[in-house]
């Protein structure tokens, strides 16, 4: 059997190790120049970093999984992180009870409520009950107005724009247990990355799908996803790749599903309807590169009317360099009036907010500065988004189809995109022999 695989990111990577494992014939179609997708890696100014940041919880299982399949687990390392919290004008230690206590924003009875929240997401199984409720009126009922105010608010905001009250209770407490689960004492923050990123195990399983026969194509963009037969019982014939027509006997596509369905004229109206309602938010992503750290903190949430991002990371306060990195993500709609300026614009505004927290600092720390743009960041979780998903596996025999979307209620990492990926392979009728 003949199989085509769209994408080649750990999605795209996991279900054509995984459809090679059960003898088919697989070919990895990917339009960037190299495998990662958005865990790819650039050369940034010397210093090998992914564009974006992503880093390992101890519920990210599936991750774990491929580590111990590919002899990886040696490379994986934990790390005794801090998280910092700058309100109105000032940096406060955050993520731990006495962070909490001494916080000023916030009545004793507030920090209690928002501490029984956080333990009882931490608590929570099945999600799908919290999948019709809206997160900011679930957190309200738990915290109240005035600390979701504090809290949360901003970081809605900045991320979602107009669409911050219309995610769904389900998607926020999947995150908030995700890192409550991490943690290493209630005292103390716990985060893992690999020695060397994630191209360690993406170049690893990249290798492997080769040994079995497998084949990556780089630089190689869909034009068409060909397709034989009349409305209601179409199946996938093959793929358009620089103009020369490839025949295919089974599709799997991970690509941002508003992508896939420019490659699709054929594709269900009801299926394209579904796919046409889920709305996505942009990032522009600064990365710095700095002589000395900027603060002691990993994740810096951000509360301050002067400043329009939801926080700053600081990957080397996870993952030691001998530099500093820093990345600072501008989530906002692709029609936002921001989101179209050059990258030198959001890279002069990120100094502006580190002078701003750090009177002390001056931009003569910065060895280097750089950005990265990306269409489909995040996912808008509506409430009842479990009903909005479009099926994975398609009305066209052959065709089977997820993104990041489909991650629901869990969070984006690299461990859902290989579990989602091993699935999509399983849904094509792949079985491993």
């Amino acid at each position: 059997m003949k199989i085509a695989v769209i994408g080649a990111g750990p999605m795209g990577l996991a279900a054509a190790y995984e459809a090679t494992k059960s003898g088919a014939a697989v070919t990895v179609f990917e339009r960037d120049d190299r495998i990662g997708g958005m865990s790819a890696f650039v050369d940034f100014a010397g210093t090998r970093i992914e564009r974006y940041y992503h880093f390992i919880c101890t519920p990210d299982t599936h991750l774990f999984q491929y580590l111990r399949e590919f002899g990886l687990t040696d490379r994986l390392r934990w790390t005794e992180t801090k998280m910092g919290f700058y309100y109105n004008g000032t940096l406060y230690d955050w993520g731990h009870p006495f962070a909490l206590l001494k916080f000023p924003a916030l009545s004793f009875l507030e920090k209690v409520r928002y501490g029984l929240h956080v333990m009882y997401a931490k608590g929570i199984r099945d999600w799908r009950p919290f999948d019709g409720i809206s997160s900011a009126a679930w957190l309200k009922r738990w915290i109240g107005d005035h600390a979701y105010d504090v809290l949360w608010r901003s970081l809605f905001h900045y991320k979602f724009y107009e669409y911050q009250d219309q995610l769904a209770a389900a998607w926020l407490g999947t995150r908030i247990k995700r890192v409550a689960l991490s943690r290493k004492s209630m005292f103390q923050e716990k985060l893992g990355y690999l020695e060397g990123g994630s191209e360690v195990l993406l170049e690893a399983i990249a290798r492997r799908i080769r040994e079995l026969g497998g084949r990556i194509e780089l630089k190689a963009g869909v034009e068409e996803v060909l397709l034989e037969g009349s409305p209601g019982t179409q199946k996938v014939r093959g793929l358009r790749i620089a103009g020369a027509e490839l025949k295919f006997d089974r599709v799997i596509s991970t690509i941002p599903l508003p992508y896939l369905m420019r490659l699709i004229p054929g594709l269900p109206q009801a299926e394209r309807d579904k796919v046409a309602a889920i709305r996505n938010v942009g990032v522009v992503c600064v990365l710095l590169k700095l002589k000395r750290p900027y603060t002691l903190n990993f994740w810096m949430n951000i509360n301050d009317p002067r400043i329009e991002i939801p926080g700053l990371i600081e990957y080397t306060n996870l993952n030691p360099m001998p530099v500093a990195i820093v990345y600072a993500p501008y989530y906002m709609p692709q029609t936002h009036s921001k989101y179209a300026r050059p990258h030198q614009a959001f890279i002069d505004e990120t100094v502006g907010y580190l002078k701003l927290i750090r009177p002390d600092w001056d931009e003569s720390e910065i060895i280097a500065s750089t950005a990265s743009r990306y269409e489909f960041a995040q996912t808008v979780c509506t409430p009842g988004f479990y009903g909005a998903l479009p099926p994975k596996k398609s009305q066209i025999e052959g065709l089977v189809m997820a993104d990041t979307s489909h991650y629901y209620p869990e969070d984006r990492t690299i461990s859902e995109s290989m579990r989602i990926g091993a699935q999509l392979a399983t849904y094509a009728g792949l079985e491993q022999t």
